[in-house]
């Protein structure tokens, strides 16, 4: 077994077996054979088959998590139990140091498996880039990346806000400082992805009361430091498993747990790049799946003579958009994996248009490969009571387009555009 995951993995497997009856019918193995301790294995192997455990979880209650909008608990807790939480973080404190790209994976496996598990993990992971890339170096912040892995702790976002909505690059509400190194927090987040099932959020505030909204810091409360009063529902079309609602958060604490860098900073090098990459991964997990079932549509359909039903055309386009939707991701990634450690280069323009177009893309094509899927199969996809059911994949990924809405994103990079020459040629 590899040396970077073997012990994170037979302590999770250790607790696993203690979560075997609440996981799935079939338990797993309490404990790895001998030959998987002696066979040699990659980190991509050792998470892919970790991450194949949650995402069979998650597939047994997809219906239910949609139908009752109800928080997916059974696969995040298999999330937990297999150590996938806190895979970011660096080895020196208790983690795996897994790249964005191992993440990125493991959104795509689970968005095949159940979309609202799938943002849930990815949201999860964009605020441990956040605290795992801008807080080690804090005493307090490492302490904290610890306690996440060892704990495996669940991270919520807070950075939406008031009449703000989705303009993350504004808040309302300022930290306020209450003497003796303390700081205070009250804001009405107008969403809050599973915070009632979160072990701690990690929220953007204006510096102070002084500060400009766009002065803003990214501060990271555990449970024990925040209350939640509930003030919006969530009854949606999809993703209903987010339980995204409204609340006002209250939260008291130490001023050592904001954040050393500028949310400024944080935003362009971490917040953006994860969230944009990971969410378009779950994304096309979903439109995968989606895929993946006009495909099990078309080799029933086919005639004797192995003729294909004129609604092959439509499994064509949602294969393609598929197609595009992977490889826009991936070159995303490689994009960023190569400036990744050179802040100039995150934060330039080009850069910065790139990525959030990535998102703006990633959720058109998404919307395009689910909607070709569910045309390829009529009206068997149509239903929900088919095994060829695409409805659920529909309403989920039609969430893409209006989360951190297209029509803003591309007002904001309208203007940095201008800034930026029409290539003159193919290649650069």
């Amino acid at each position: 077994m590899n040396q970077r995951a073997d012990v994170m993995t037979v302590r999770n497997l250790m607790r696993l077996s203690e979560l075997q009856a609440e996981l799935e019918p079939q338990p797993f193995p309490a404990r790895p054979s001998e030959d998987i301790l002696e066979a040699p294995r990659s980190i991509a192997d050792e998470i892919a088959e970790r991450t194949a455990r949650v995402a069979k979880v998650a597939a047994l209650h997809a219906e239910e998590v949609d139908r009752d909008a109800r928080f997916p608990r059974e696969a995040i807790t298999a999330a937990k139990a297999l150590g996938l939480m806190g895979l970011m973080a660096p080895p020196q404190l208790g983690g795996e140091g897994a790249s964005l790209g191992e993440i990125a994976d493991i959104c795509y496996a689970l968005g095949r498996a159940c979309a609202s598990t799938a943002m849930i993990y990815a949201m999860h992971q964009v605020k441990v880039a956040c605290v795992v890339r801008h807080g080690v170096g804090s005493a307090w912040h490492e302490v904290f990346i610890r306690r996440l892995v060892r704990d495996q702790l669940l991270l919520a976002s807070s950075t939406t806000e008031g009449q703000g909505g989705g303009n993350v690059r504004s808040s309302e509400a300022p930290i306020e400082r209450v003497g003796g190194g303390r700081i205070r927090l009250e804001r009405a987040a107008s969403v809050i992805s599973y915070g009632a099932e979160a072990d701690a959020v990690v929220t953007t505030a204006r510096r102070d009361a002084d500060a400009a909204p766009s002065d803003q810091v990214l501060t990271v409360f555990p449970r024990a430091d925040f209350s939640l009063e509930r003030t919006l529902t969530w009854d949606t079309l999809g993703m209903r498993g987010t339980c995204s609602a409204g609340f006002t958060l209250r939260a008291t604490g130490e001023a050592a747990q904001i954040l050393p860098a500028p949310y400024e900073h944080i935003h362009a090098m971490s917040m953006v790049p994860a969230a944009h990459i990971l969410w378009s991964s779950a994304w096309a997990g979903i439109a995968a799946s989606a895929v993946d079932k006009a495909r099990r549509y078309l080799r029933k359909a086919r005639g004797a003579g192995g003729e294909m039903p004129p609604s092959a055309a439509h499994f064509t386009r949602a294969n393609a958009a598929l197609r595009q939707l992977r490889a826009l991701v991936q070159a995303s990634l490689e994009r960023y994996e190569r400036v990744k450690n050179d802040p100039d280069a995150l934060e330039a323009p080009g850069f910065q248009s790139e990525i959030n177009l990535l998102k703006v893309d990633a959720s058109e094509l998404a919307v395009a490969a689910v909607s070709a899927a569910l045309r390829c199969g009529g009206l068997s996809s149509y239903r929900n009571d088919s095994d060829v059911s695409i409805g659920r994949h529909l309403r989920d990924v039609l969430s893409a387009p209006i989360m951190i809405n297209n029509d803003r994103i591309l007002a904001n990079v309208a203007a940095s555009a201008l800034l930026s020459e029409v290539p003159a040629g193919i290649r650069g």
